[in-house]
């Protein structure tokens, strides 16, 4: 068999959020690329030699690509490896994914960009591509060699979960990044006012006898930033905004025309810091869950583009990070499985169309980190992801491809579900039979 079969996918919703097609056809992979689509393909029959996939009806869209998920290596295989963690993608639809340079060593040189590299084209499942640290061990003081590793293949600089607190060296970062065409990601939390909190500042946090994460921790540090970008006119990303005066900050921004983009992930608009409930440690995450009125704000971001991206904010723990009491837990849950579903919970609710849904999670974010991906055209890889943007099921936790099972969505019931991913033409995961009974 030829590398790169030519296949065929048949009665298909083709979905492309970037041309903004929605219509009934079939699509032709040849060469690993999409070689055609449209409603009058295959009229008069598919040709001899060529797979076909049937997918009834079921959606075909570009495979997700995630901005931000961490993958274990090097130094955490115990939480993930790299293949669990693109077996954990493939099952999601997600064809490509940026991984953080949290690891053991931290990705702060080319050895580290390079290790990834080739343990992504070993394991051989979805695109892996890496960001590497803003500064050195990701400490906050000294810059890592920029050019050297945006060369290298660096998609873009950031300290993961840490924030860059010191504002001279984020000016510096955010002048030496725009050099180089690369996005400074930055996770805004003000660490001295977050100190050691452990969920969101407020009532519950007092009832439960817990130190508060306030919500003014991520608004300050991100008014700072803004004011950097105003003087540096560098490329900036927020990740993980989870509060209504972010939302507010970054859509007057975008509005004085500065480059800046954002993004959320699916806990900060579907839980808030009720589902902590008595100590459940899964739903100990960074930043926290925040309120009420904060998850309908992170909503209407979205709805109204405010928001550009959706990412798994994937964090994977073993069972020993997590089975502790609340204060000591680590923060983080795995999304990455569970990353198409809970988007599509915003098009079930009414809240934003299915295109411009599939969009945080595929063109969107590609173009924010200069990947030709996302997009459902000819020429374009044929990394597709083909779905059931209907069928209900309920997360378990225990059935995730991830090596860690640390879900705050475990049992939590959703609406929509991957039935096959495809790389570059070649299938990487289908949904295996529902067992009768």
């Amino acid at each position: 068999m030829p590398p790169h079969p030519r296949t065929a996918i048949l009665n298909a919703r083709l979905l492309d959020p970037d041309s903004r097609l929605d219509q009934r056809g079939s699509l032709l992979i040849d060469g690993g690329k999409i070689a055609d689509h449209g409603p009058g393909l295959f009229r008069d029959g598919v040709p001899e030699g060529v797979e076909v996939i049937d997918a009834d009806g079921a959606c075909v869209a570009p495979g997700l690509v995630d901005l931000r998920a961490q993958v274990g290596e090097p130094g955490h295989e115990d939480n993930e490896t790299l293949k669990t963690a693109s077996q954990a993608a493939a099952a999601g639809g997600v064809t490509a994914l940026a991984c953080l340079p949290d690891t053991d060593p931290v990705i702060d040189d080319v050895a580290g960009l390079e290790f990834i590299a080739r343990r992504a084209r070993e394991v051989r499942l979805v695109k892996v591509f890496a960001y590497a640290g803003i500064t050195r061990d990701l400490g906050g003081k000294e810059l890592t060699e920029m050019g050297l590793l945006a060369e290298a293949g660096a998609v873009g600089f950031t300290d993961g979960g840490k924030a860059v607190a010191d504002a001279l060296v984020m000016q510096r970062a955010l002048s030496y990044a725009s050099i180089w065409g690369r996005p400074i990601l930055q996770h805004p939390e003000e660490p001295r006012l977050s100190g050691s909190g452990a969920m969101n500042s407020g009532e519950i946090a007092t009832r439960l006898g817990l130190s508060g994460i306030p919500a003014h921790s991520e608004v300050i540090m991100l008014e700072r930033d803004l004011r950097l970008v105003e003087a540096t006119g560098g490329r900036y990303h927020a990740a993980d905004i989870s509060t209504a005066e972010s939302v507010a900050v970054i859509r007057a921004a975008k509005r004085r025309g500065l480059k800046i983009t954002c993004d959320t992930a699916p806990p900060y608009f579907t839980l808030t810091e009720r589902d902590v409930g008595d100590y459940r440690t899964f739903f100990k995450l960074s930043p926290p869950l925040r309120g009420e009125d904060d998850r309908q704000a992170i909503v209407e971001g979205l709805a109204d583009g405010t928001i550009d991206c959706i990412t798994s904010d994937h964090l994977p723990w073993n069972q020993d990070a997590k089975r502790v009491p609340f204060a000591q837990a680590a923060f983080g849950s795995v999304g990455l499985e569970t990353l198409l579903p809970l988007t599509l919970d915003l098009v079930h609710k009414g809240h934003m169309s299915l295109l411009d849904a599939l969009a945080t999670v595929t063109v969107k974010p590609a173009a924010i980190l200069g990947l030709n991906l996302g997009r459902l055209r000819t020429g374009a890889a044929a990394d597709l992801v083909i779905f059931d943007a209907e069928r209900p099921w309920r997360v378990d936790a225990e059935a995730l491809h991830s090596k860690s099972k640390n879900s705050c969505f475990d049992k939590h019931p959703v609406q929509g579900r991957v039935l096959r991913t495809l790389v570059d033409g070649r299938t990487v995961f289908t949904l295996a039979p529902a067992r009768a009974g």
